[in-house]
């Protein structure tokens, strides 16, 4: 079995975390530069699939609704519109 060590207690400072001296991070450069992309003000892509999608849902609920209400009398909006057939 391997030993294991004690770690040293870190020193501790009044203003939180302090520096270490022996860092490995790299210093950011002075100046970097930043590109602006400003969005466009229409609708995107993600707006357009959801819109179709609602559209999509609500067609065909009414079409099965409009079906349930000529061949069967029933359903929610085409109920009294149309007769059962008589078989």
């Amino acid at each position: 079995m391997a030993r294991s060590r004690k770690k040293a207690a870190p020193a501790r400072s009044s203003g939180g975390r302090g520096a270490k001296a022996t860092s490995r991070k790299k210093a950011a450069p002075a100046a970097a530069e930043v590109e602006v992309v400003e969005e466009s003000k229409g609708l995107g892509i993600d707006d357009g699939i959801a819109i179709m999608t609602g559209i999509l849902i609500l067609a065909a609920f009414l079409m099965t609704d409009h079906f349930r209400g000529t061949q069967y009398g029933d359903g929610l909006f085409f109920k009294g519109s149309y007769e059962a057939p008589a078989n």
